[in-house]
């Protein structure tokens, strides 16, 4: 009999400011998810881009998450701390030919879809250049816990993309299959505005011979303007003064029906019962919430 898999999940926020109710939305989710199949949820602090990390933000986070009850396992993981295995990554796909540099803006590139301008192109030591990932016509193909069979054809859909960027960081798609891998995870649950990083993060998978985790986008939480809660939308901070009710109204925006009662219950009965209760189905096929003012 095959040894049944051990579930590890991960929420991954990056401290660019503290936690809006659709990053609780999404770590909530990824929370039930994890402890319904009895396994482990992982904490990484995803601050790389240290030109917008805030002051403050990562113990916001840490303290956001320990208020409502959703309590990491193993100690907290930071993307600064990974640059040698990003380097390391990075090498194997450079001596495999798979990279080259590329001298190109967004202001000089009209086409959506990079062309491929410096694929052939001599790039010196002292011009200012970005690394790029060479594509190819291969169709990427995965099925999506909650978005059903994605199909995407890399060269059409997304050309050669940048994992080392002009400043010498590491771009977000090698970091999280680096990260991911490092951290044993074999679940991932975040929002469907990044299904379109996935057959990137796949992609890369498979030229580093790294394990795919399960996939899983849940539907993200819109304003009344149909804008996405963020940061940059200015999504207001969330008040933790009642946890209870922040937990209690997040499981209504997961569709989850809490009972009433639920409403007066403390954070530890709150989250049992939504353990017990878990239907992630019920989102299946839904891209966006609007959030309703209450």
């Amino acid at each position: 009999m095959a040894e049944k898999q051990n579930v590890i999940g991960r929420f991954a926020p990056s401290p660019t400011g503290t936690l809006h109710l659709g990053s609780l939305y999404t770590a909530l989710a990824s929370y039930l998810d994890v402890r319904s199949k009895q396994g482990q949820w992982l904490l990484r602090i995803d601050d790389i881009d240290c030109s917008r990390n805030v002051d403050g933000a990562s113990s916001a986070i840490l303290y956001a998450l320990d208020a409502l009850g959703l309590h990491w396992d193993a100690d907290v993981v930071y993307q600064s701390q990974h640059h040698e295995y990003y380097e390391a990554a990075f090498m194997q796909l450079s001596n495999n030919n798979m990279v080259y540099r590329c001298t190109c803006s967004r202001k000089n590139i009209d086409a959506l879809i990079y062309p491929g301008s410096c694929r052939e192109k001599v790039v010196l030591d002292v011009m200012s250049y970005a690394w790029r990932l060479k594509t190819d016509q291969r169709i990427i193909s995965f099925y999506d816990e909650g978005q059903g069979l994605i199909h995407h054809a890399l060269d059409t859909q997304h050309g050669d993309f940048i994992i080392k960027r002009k400043d010498r960081l590491f771009a977000y798609q090698l970091a999280v299959v680096v990260d991911d891998y490092l951290q044993g995870v074999t679940h991932v649950m975040r929002g469907c505005d990044l299904i379109d990083s996935t057959p990137k993060q796949i992609y890369l998978q498979s030229l580093l011979n790294l394990a795919q985790p399960c996939y899983h986008h849940l539907p993200i939480l819109v304003d009344s303007f149909g804008a996405k809660l963020s940061k940059q939308t200015r999504a207001p901070v969330v008040d933790l003064t009642n946890p209870e009710w922040v937990l209690f109204r997040l499981l209504g925006l997961l569709s989850q029906n809490p009972p009433a009662v639920l409403a007066k219950a403390s954070v530890s009965e709150i989250l049992q019962w939504a353990i017990s209760n878990w239907q992630p189905h019920v989102l299946i096929g839904l891209q966006a919430i609007k959030l309703n003012k209450c």
